[in-house]
């Protein structure tokens, strides 16, 4: 699999660039989040990548951030969408908008991005509003994001709902329970500080 490409741009639109990487030219596709970070022609470039092998074709898929790539993969993760919906998806709405429209339940504008309907938008909701969440939180407490930071997170939040919490405050008294870059609290450390235990 090939994570990222590291190389000299040598074209770009807003759909896709190629990275010239030791003399080979790589076709990335590329949302348009990604292409207004792109450096200008003929300078060092390096592009998260996603490689999608099918049956007929090989393709690259590639992201200015890690935040962006992760939410890609997200929505791959959804019945009826595909790599080059989940890019469309990332290129009508920038990827903290997307964030916020799923994290809001705004089913009305999810389902305004081309290729989208009503049902996507509304699995879209239901399957990744927790993960969103949990991205969230994590962003407002100034970590950086990891698949079991946002577990842990994920689960003290509804945790904190159960209790009788509302989201957004278990959301904010979660994040406030975060101390920082290295912090590795359990779940039932993160509910303990914000309960103020």
């Amino acid at each position: 699999m090939i994570t990222f490409l590291e190389g000299i741009l040598v074209e770009k639109q807003p759909t896709s660039a190629v990275v010239n990487v030791g003399g080979v030219g790589y076709e990335v596709f590329i949302s348009l989040s990604s292409y207004d970070r792109l450096p200008p022609l003929n300078h060092p470039c390096r592009l998260l990548t996603y490689h999608h092998v099918r049956e007929d074709a090989q393709q690259l898929y590639g992201f200015a951030t890690e935040a962006e790539r992760r939410l890609f993969l997200l929505l791959l993760g959804i019945a009826g969408i595909g790599p080059k919906l989940a890019l469309r998806a990332l290129s009508g709405l920038s990827p903290r908008e997307l964030q916020a429209a799923i994290a809001g339940g705004d089913v009305k504008r999810l389902s305004s991005i081309s290729g989208i309907g009503r049902k996507t938008a509304e699995r879209m909701v239901v399957e990744l509003r927790d993960k969103v969440e949990a991205a969230e939180v994590l962003a407002a407490a100034g970590r950086p994001e990891a698949p079991a930071d946002e577990l842990r997170v994920r689960d003290a939040v509804l945790a904190l709902i159960a209790l009788g919490y509302k989201q957004d405050e278990a959301r904010k008294m979660i994040a406030a329970a975060v101390r920082g870059p290295g912090d590795a609290a359990s779940t039932e450390e993160l509910i303990k500080r914000a309960l103020g235990r």
